[in-house]
């Protein structure tokens, strides 16, 4: 009690944030329940009929389940090899650049588009990608006389995604890593160039150990996200060509619950992915303790 009362204001800063996840993230889950119910919107979750796993059965041995594990998970692995690194090397080019005005803008330069919403950047890549008029095949046009079909050739959806993804949030997944390496002792900096490392031996045994702990933690958070593929981009990528590699959980999701109001079903394969999340974030976390890390719990 002493504790508190000496830190009250700080516990009061904390208390919209508390307020927030008690609101929108714990009391929501309650609504969990309809999956193990077939759910009937007049009678409520008190009053529809228990049937246990009947979902996740139906799920699991739907022809398409193994499609949808395979593509969720193909994009989930394609973003954590591509899109994860990108931000730690951007902020470490960063931290290397000794004009601070440059800097600030190439700042300023890469946190744009995080603001800029998944349409604006469908629209966008439609307009670089299309093959009526569309920037880039006009120019591949006129050195090899062809067009490819970015926006309808399976074989580039994945790649497309990606690359989106990266030029929308690699800017913005910048700012952690930044906030870390401010905190590094300048004072372990000068005792290297007296002992002669170089810029690259600087940033290999001071800059990486330091922001490490920071690295480990972002990827078990990002694993609780795993399967999370982000609806709305996948969505507005897909087309009736590139279906079959870019329909995914989250796509499934909304076919089958809000376009034909099963939700209970939806619900099922919603908790799923919440389950996989869970499991992933527990396993890296107890990984990540083994080596010695300091985890999230």
């Amino acid at each position: 009690m002493k504790d508190l009362i000496r830190d009250k204001w700080m516990y009061f800063m904390l208390l919209p944030g508390v307020l927030f996840f008690i609101i929108f993230r714990y009391v929501p889950m309650y609504g969990l329940i309809i999956a193990f119910q077939d759910y009937k919107p007049h009678l409520g979750m008190m009053n529809s009929p228990f049937v246990g796993l009947k979902h996740f059965t139906r799920f699991f041995s739907e022809p398409q389940f193994l499609d949808l594990f395979r593509n969720t998970a193909l994009l989930a692995v394609y973003n954590l090899a591509f899109f994860f690194p990108l931000p730690i090397v951007l902020s470490l080019m960063m931290n290397e650049v000794r004009r601070e005005k440059f800097k600030r803008f190439v700042q300023t330069l890469i946190y744009v588009p995080h603001f800029v919403s998944w349409v604006v950047v469908v629209g966008v890549f439609y307009m670089l990608l299309t093959t009526e008029g569309g920037i880039l095949n006009e120019l591949l046009f006129v050195i090899t006389g062809e067009k490819i079909a970015f926006l309808l050739e399976p074989d580039w959806f994945r790649t497309m995604i990606v690359t989106q993804s990266i030029w929308k949030e690699v800017g913005w997944g910048t700012i952690i890593f930044l906030a870390a390496l401010s905190g590094v002792d300048l004072q372990l900096y000068e005792a290297a160039r007296m002992d002669g490392a170089n810029r690259w031996r600087q940033m290999w045994h001071i800059t990486l150990p330091a922001i490490r702990s920071t690295i480990v933690i972002l990827l078990i958070l990002r694993l609780g996200s795993f399967l999370d593929s982000g609806f709305e981009h996948i969505f507005l990528m897909l087309t009736p060509t590139n279906r079959e590699v870019g329909e995914v959980f989250d796509t499934y999701v909304y076919v089958k619950g809000l376009t034909q109001s099963q939700f209970s079903y939806s619900a099922a394969v919603g908790l799923f992915k919440s389950v996989v999340g869970l499991v992933l974030v527990m396993g890296a976390n107890w990984l990540s303790k083994k080596f010695g890390e300091e985890g999230v719990y």
